[in-house]
């Protein structure tokens, strides 16, 4: 059986050429980076190199800009928490959008709990936050402001650029949520007027378990992991060496392919979508048709549930979800989709394909062979479902 997977937004594979690179300081190079000794200074080198690499990708003034955490979760939380902690003096509100991840979702309902105020941003039908609803929400005690780049669901790209401007023109901090987007989009850190950035490294081809805040020079940061004087004090913790250097590997590769890579999933990502509504009736794709993730495709089968379909894909050996990883064991549905106004019903029926740099048009074939039989099959056993009459009678 061919085995397909299409979860890229759930995590990646790690590419051979950052194993590779990895490889050595699980072993030879083992040294503590913050030792003074030669073990330690030799695995120093790597860290601050990794960091030049990502700084690149980024577009950094300087090294010293980029904090290695554990992964985008931590990131978001230490921008989060951090900056709210850091500016309780000069205000207690927050505004976030409606969509964000629960990594962002979750923080800002911890620090409601701490008598933070925050204001929750809605969405049009295309996942695209309301501008005119954040401006009107800025009030003089507002210190933070943080929007995804692009929604890890449906991968509409938000107007990141704009709420820079807006944050910027008030004083108020930005930031971001970019870890569907490093790798996949550009960023231009001055232009987007980004104070804040999480990334993580196992959604663009490195290892799990590190990731990177950025944080502009000057951005006023309470640490929220305390020990040693680790990440410019910024996040205490032996810094792991293996994963900061597979981040520096993955972002090195990601900056030389990321718009050959983008053209090339486009295409599949359209080609699928083509495919599905040639072969499928009632097909609904969620999100932006044209401000959207190149590799992403959420769509939405009427009359089904997300959770079936999945299944019999599985068996099939196709890897999809029904949106983000970190919810797909909840049994509530979509809140983005929910922000987004699609009917309870058919949110259910709604399953994400995203594809990867290992994914080929075959394997989109493969998919679209096999998953209109599937729908098919659920259909004429779903209730919901009127099917055709063969032999209508006349009366």
């Amino acid at each position: 059986m061919r085995r397909v997977y299409m979860d890229n937004n759930a995590t990646t594979r790690t590419r051979e050429e950052v194993i590779s690179a990895m490889l050595p300081y699980f072993g030879e190079i083992y040294g503590n980076a913050s030792s003074i000794h030669g073990f330690g200074r030799a695995a120093r080198v790597a860290v601050n190199d990794a960091r030049a690499l990502v700084a690149g990708l980024l577009g950094a003034a300087s090294i010293e800009e980029i904090i290695f955490t554990a992964g985008g979760t931590e990131a978001d939380n230490l921008a989060i928490k951090g900056a709210a902690h850091a500016l309780k003096s000069k205000g207690n509100h927050i505004i976030t959008s409606a969509i964000e991840h629960q990594a962002v979702l979750n923080t800002c309902k911890f620090l409601e709990k701490e008598g933070y105020k925050v204001s929750y941003i809605g969405v049009d039908e295309y996942g695209i936050i309301k501008l005119d609803e954040l401006k009107e929400a800025i009030t003089d005690k507002t210190i933070l402001i943080t929007v995804m780049h692009a929604n890890n669901e449906v991968g509409t790209i938000e107007p990141i650029e704009e709420i820079g401007k807006m944050a910027k023109e008030r004083g108020i901090y930005f930031h971001t949520d970019a870890v569907q987007t490093v790798g996949k989009l550009p960023i231009d850190l001055k232009k987007m007027n980004i104070d804040l950035l999480s990334m993580s490294g196992h959604k663009l081809y490195g290892p799990k378990g590190i990731g990177a805040l950025y944080i502009r020079k000057g951005t006023k940061i309470t640490p929220q992991m305390l020990g040693g004087h680790h990440e410019m004090g910024k996040r205490a913790g032996t810094e792991n060496v293996p994963g900061i250097v597979g981040l520096g590997k993955a972002c090195e590769i990601a900056g030389k392919e990321l718009e050959a890579e983008g053209e090339k999933l486009t295409g599949l990502r359209d080609y699928f979508y083509k495919g599905m509504t040639a072969k499928m009736e009632d097909v609904r794709l969620n999100g932006h048709p044209e401000k959207r993730l190149p590799n992403t495709l959420n769509v939405g089968f009427k009359y089904l549930e997300g959770e079936s379909i999945i299944l019999n894909l599985d068996m099939e050996g196709v890897g999809v979800s029904t949106g983000s990883a970190c919810t797909s064991g909840s049994l509530e549905p979509s809140h983005v989709l929910n922000a987004m106004g699609v009917d309870a019903a058919e949110i259910q029926g709604s399953v994400r394909f995203s594809l990867g740099r290992d994914n080929t048009k075959e394997d989109v074939d493969y998919a679209l062979s096999v998953l209109p039989p599937i729908i098919k099959r659920l259909r004429d056993m779903s209730p919901l479902y009127e099917k055709p009459r063969k032999n209508p009678t006349l009366h």
